[in-house]
C-alpha cells in the first residue's frame, strides 16, 4: 500500500511541476477558466487487489459562478479514469466557501460510468458526491478531496466506490 500512494504522489507532483512550468512567468489574470488536476485511489474501502489508482481533470468556468444563500456556486464537468480502465464523465455543481486562504468545496455530480477491467457499480449513470479542502498557495491551489460514487439503487445493484485524491487547480 505504500508503494502505491508513493506511486500516486508522484506522479501527481510531476503533473503538478508540469502544468505549473506552462505558466510560470505569467503573472496576469485568467481568463476565466479553471482546471482541477487530481489522482488518488478509486474505491479505497476495498482489498488492495480490488482498488485501483485514477487520475482526472475537471473544469470550471469562474465566469459562471454565482453568488447565493448557500455560498459560491459554478458549474463543473469533469473526467475520470482507473488504471483498470474504468471511466467517468460527469457534469455538476459545486459550492465554495472561502475561510482567509483554506477553501471548502462540496460539490454534486451526475455522470456516466464504464466499467473496465474493475468494478461494476451496477448502472451506466453513477451520481458522485464529493468533498475537497484546498488552499490557496501561489496564485494556484493545493488540495485533498473525498468523493463516493453510487447509482442511488437504480441499478440493480449498488455497491458504490468510495475514493480519494489529491487536487491541483490552476486558472488559465
Amino acid at each position: 500500500m505504500n508503494n502505491r500512494i508513493i506511486k500516486i504522489l508522484t506522479i501527481f507532483l510531476i503533473l503538478v511541476g508540469f502544468i505549473k512550468s506552462i505558466n510560470a512567468d505569467e503573472l496576469k489574470p485568467s481568463n476565466g477558466h479553471q482546471f482541477n488536476f487530481f489522482s488518488g485511489v478509486f474505491d479505497v474501502n476495498n482489498d488492495i487487489d480490488i482498488n485501483s489508482e485514477l487520475f482526472g481533470v475537471q473544469h470550471s468556468n469562474e465566469d459562471l459562478f454565482r453568488d447565493t444563500l448557500f455560498g459560491k456556486i459554478s458549474p463543473i464537468t469533469g473526467f475520470m479514469v482507473t488504471a483498470d480502465a474504468d471511466t467517468y464523465f460527469y457534469t455538476g455543481v459545486q459550492a465554495e466557501y472561502k475561510i482567509g486562504k483554506l477553501n471548502l468545496t462540496p460539490s454534486f455530480s451526475p455522470g456516466l460510468y464504464s466499467m473496465g477491467d474493475g468494478k461494476d457499480l451496477g448502472h451506466p449513470l453513477e451520481f458522485k458526491s464529493e468533498i475537497q479542502l484546498s488552499l490557496d498557495f501561489f496564485g494556484s491551489k493545493l488540495g485533498y478531496s473525498q468523493s463516493h460514487i453510487s447509482n442511488g439503487d437504480i441499478g440493480d445493484k449498488n455497491p458504490g466506490a468510495d475514493s480519494y485524491m489529491f487536487n491541483f487547480m490552476k486558472s488559465f
